[in-house]
């Protein structure tokens, strides 16, 4: 996908919308061309001949001229910013779909902030590509009409007009280039400034408890400092651009005025032509400016298409496979020679209805096996089964329909801690009611003013790290996923809530299959088997209690 389908799909997609506010704009348009006419028709006809009666009428068809100019403008822009308003909304479900695809892909190492950008910001130069159309076919419309009117006053005056706007139109459209290269430059920056900032807020706490706010600041300014450079040249170019465009128009206008006042003074027009010929010199200067603009958004909305392109059709992280998914899920998961960087050639099976514990002494091995278990990535070599069923040959909404993978970093949603718990989509109240006992969420809804109803706020701003740790756990727990994945579940808790929880999660999930990544001795007493993992693989399991004893590397992990 290109930037040019994008921003062509954004106008033919609004085609109705477009074409009806071309159509009133043009009659608007030429309604004001025809304004200077009509006045240098009063002179010649009425104020010429003196009678009242045609005075009378040629102001009431002047009048109804106005009456039909100001309404046709009123609902052309209605509907050109309704077909905007349309174009951008769709644009921003495009790209969240994209986002949100279980394959993944879209970010494209683009922090987040930089996509909330794209999806507004670019988004709405794209649709106001909507609302230039029509302005810009009237403002081609009224040069014509002009034209027309200056041919049947003079040959010669009509004939300047048609053979000097497009040499104009022509240099507008190559002054608008560096514009065009500058603002998809500017919006990158801008967009990346946005992602800084946003990523910034998110780790406000981290920050201050680091002491690491002076270098966050500093990481700011640079990035917005990059961003203001950008939009500052972009800002020269746009003057630029509108200064060859007001000079050249103004010179083209100044001619086409000065060639009448010579055909007046030999007499070859009367005085009333004369009167329309400067009236519409005047004119023309507001759809030349119009044409001037149109090239301006123009412009930066291919720019910002060509940045929309390159979300929506950024390849999948992993492709969507033909497989059918096993029904029901019985929960057996099985590594065959699994490597994904620094996970080795694991093999593992994991029982129906199995509790295991996963320790590992790296967190990017244990990273790189959650990433395998929720296809997020495809490992380098070997397979991951479901039932028997290569999870790369299903589709990755079918993976995540039976495996849930909670990670160690899950975030919550601005709304009330109910909304949060049922997000992952809670079976019934009664799950609901397991889920947030089990992760010992409930004494964090007794503690609110108004329970599970609270509002909790962005990323759960207004509850500590072990409460928000554990409304995420009751999301994950009432899910009620036939494979559910954990990591580090409990390591912003206490120890009495959670040994707690360890054996709240051995009941809730009983008879569904459970894989726990931690180090917690809390949660790895409770798990039916412990495997420990190491670059080199599966180094040995067994229970937790026979494995401290008699293994040194697992005791160490564990218990330091």
């Amino acid at each position: 996908m290109t930037g040019a389908a994008v921003l062509r799909a954004a106008i033919v997609e609004q085609r109705r919308d477009v074409v009806v506010s071309s159509l009133l704009a043009a009659g608007q348009q030429a309604g004001s061309a025809l304004v200077p006419v009509l006045i240098g028709v009063i002179v010649d006809v009425a104020v010429t001949s003196g009678s009242p009666s045609l005075l009378i009428l040629w102001i009431g068809v002047l009048a109804a001229n106005f009456v039909v100019l100001s309404y046709s403008y009123r609902f052309s822009v209605r509907a050109a910013e309704r077909a905007a308003e349309h174009a951008e909304h769709d644009l921003r479900l495009r790209l969240t779909h994209r986002v949100l695809h279980p394959g993944g892909g879209a970010g494209g190492g683009r922090l987040s902030g930089e996509l909330v950008n794209i999806s507004t910001s670019d988004a709405k130069r794209v649709g106001t590509a909507n609302v230039v159309v029509p302005f810009g076919v009237a403002a081609i419309i009224a040069v014509l009409v002009s034209a027309v009117v200056l041919l049947t006053i003079s040959v010669p005056l009509g004939l300047l007009v048609l053979l000097g706007t497009p040499p104009l139109l022509l240099l507008t459209h190559y002054a608008s280039k560096p514009l065009e290269r500058r603002s998809e430059a500017e919006q990158e920056r801008a967009a990346h400034a946005s992602g800084v900032a946003a990523d910034l807020v998110a780790g406000l706490r981290v920050l201050k408890g680091l002491g690491a706010e002076r270098t966050a600041v500093q990481r700011y300014r640079h990035t917005s400092q990059q961003s203001l450079v950008a939009t500052l040249r972009t800002a020269r170019a746009y003057a630029a651009q509108g200064g060859v465009v007001e000079t050249s128009s103004g010179v083209f206008i100044a001619i086409v005025a000065l060639v009448g006042g010579l055909l007046a003074a030999d007499g070859a027009i009367s005085v009333g032509q004369l009167v329309s010929t400067v009236g519409l010199a005047l004119f023309l200067q507001i759809p030349l400016s119009t044409t001037g603009w149109t090239t301006i958004e123009f412009a930066q909305a291919r720019a910002s298409a060509a940045r929309i392109a390159a979300v929506l059709s950024a390849p999948p992280a992993v492709p969507a496979g033909a497989g059918v998914a096993p029904e029901p899920v019985r929960g057996a998961l099985r590594l065959r020679g699994v490597t994904q960087g620094l996970l080795h050639d694991v093999d593992l099976d994991v029982a129906p209805g199995e509790l295991l514990g996963v320790v590992s002494p790296s967190p990017a091995i244990a990273r790189a096996l959650l990433a395998c278990l929720a296809r997020e990535v495809d490992p380098e070599q070997g397979t991951v089964e479901l039932d028997d069923v290569p999870l790369a040959a299903l589709d990755p909404a079918a993976v995540r329909a039976a495996v849930l993978v909670a990670t160690h970093d899950a975030v919550l949603f601005a709304g009330t801690l109910l909304e949060n718990v049922t997000a992952a989509g809670a079976e019934g109240a009664a799950d609901i009611t397991a889920a947030l006992v089990a992760a010992a969420a409930d004494e964090v809804a007794d503690s609110l003013p108004d329970g599970v109803d609270s509002t909790i706020g962005e990323q759960g701003s207004s509850l500590s790290g072990g409460q928000r740790q554990r409304v995420a756990l009751a999301r994950a727990l009432a899910a009620g996923r036939p494979v559910l994945v954990l990591h580090d579940p409990t390591t912003a808790v206490d120890s009495v809530t959670e040994s707690r929880i360890a054996g709240a999660l051995r009941r809730i999930r009983h008879g569904r299959t459970t894989v726990v990544v931690t180090t917690s001795p809390a949660l790895l007493a409770v798990t039916d088997r412990v495997v420990l993992l190491d670059g080199d693989g599966v180094r040995c399991e067994g229970r937790h209690a026979d494995l401290v004893e008699s293994h040194a590397d697992y005791r160490e992990t564990v218990l330091t």
